[in-house]
């Protein structure tokens, strides 16, 4: 890459209420449920959805939610700060190690226009930049998460004539520094506390007529927890005696969703003898509302409520530098030929 040449990086992440109110999250979750990719259907299905969302979702939700989202509410939202520290840690990786590095941007897959992918895309083609690299920051692919963000970069291709040269990552569930990353994570945890006897891996759900359709979600999801656990047996978990669980939460509607359920299966366990157990959530890239509010404060609630004692979540890998690594290691395999060259060392 020549120093004329102008490329981006995108990092993405679903997207945040703009403030912790009804109005804020009804905007929000109006935009994210009206999605067909997260909510699927079509003809009758499709507007009898649509009906439901706002005439009775969108009317009894966003209160419940807010009251929410302000209790992990700090300055603003959890999960911009951290994309922001995200990007401010990967630019500085590139500065460090490139000419004349690409400029690394946030986004999120739905929101307000200035932080909105399809905005960002716009003001990125505004400023002349050539070539863009899209990352969403999920790590096991889903239609319902990356899947969208492709839909939402052939909405803003289709918006112009003269498309943008852009690339995008579809996931990156096994890639060596991001299983080191989630491995020390809990290595570090281990040695603040004992390991529990119990090790949950709680992935986000999705409806299980998605995955019977061919999403891979689940199969990568497991594929991450054997990964782990692998490199655990190495390390800190070479003689680790506890359960080892892969399990599904965040579930929305009456629908049959990928089991086994988080919730459900913390349930069971307190009530069949377990009394301590570490929670792990590899599908968040960054603390949020599911991790902070729902794993952390919720589902401990349940568990001790249900006959267990000890109930600890280790929190996402965030700004990590491992993560940060694993982003910069993805650039360099799968756009080496936008980067150019390395700064000597």
């Amino acid at each position: 890459m020549s120093r004329f040449e102008k490329t981006a990086v995108v990092l993405v992440n679903i997207g945040t209420p703009k403030d912790a109110d009804s109005k804020s999250v009804s905007a929000f979750l109006g935009e994210f449920l009206a999605d067909k990719r997260v909510i699927e259907g079509s003809g009758p299905r499709r507007w009898l959805w649509l009906f439901i969302l706002n005439f009775i979702v969108l009317r009894t939700r966003p209160k419940k939610v807010a009251k929410l989202y302000a209790q992990i509410w700090q300055q603003g939202s959890p999960m911009r700060h951290i994309l922001n520290a995200q990007v401010q840690a990967l630019q500085k990786t590139l500065q460090c190690s490139y000419k004349y590095p690409a400029d690394v941007f946030a986004a999120m897959t739905y929101g307000n226009d200035s932080e909105s992918l399809t905005g960002v895309l716009h003001k990125l083609h505004a400023q002349n930049y050539s070539k863009v690299f899209v990352m969403p920051l999920f790590p096991q692919y889903s239609a319902t998460s990356t899947g969208a963000v492709y839909d939402k970069v052939a909405q803003f291709q289709r918006s112009i004539r003269d498309v943008l040269d852009i690339r995008i990552l579809k996931s990156y569930h096994q890639h060596p520094k991001f299983i080191q990353g989630l491995n020390q994570s809990i290595e570090k945890h281990w040695q603040q506390h004992a390991p529990a006897q119990c090790l949950m891996f709680s992935y986000h759900g999705i409806p299980q007529q998605y995955a019977d359709a061919g999403d891979p979600y689940p199969e990568q999801c497991l594929a991450t927890t054997d990964a782990v656990k692998a490199a655990l047996a190495t390390g800190a978990g070479s003689d680790y005696s506890g359960q080892y669980i892969s399990s599904f939460q965040s579930r929305f509607g009456v629908t049959k969703w990928v089991q086994p359920y988080t919730d459900e299966t913390l349930k069971q366990l307190a009530e069949q003898g377990i009394t301590s157990i570490d929670v792990i959530c590899p599908a968040f890239s960054a603390d949020c509302l599911e991790t902070l509010e729902e794993v952390a404060k919720t589902n401990r609630d349940l568990f001790i409520e249900s006959g267990g004692v000890e109930y600890r979540y280790i929190p996402a890998l965030n700004d990590d530098t491992l993560f940060i690594e694993c982003l910069s290691d993805i650039l360099q395999q799968q756009a080496a030929d936008w980067l150019g060259d390395k700064i000597d060392t």
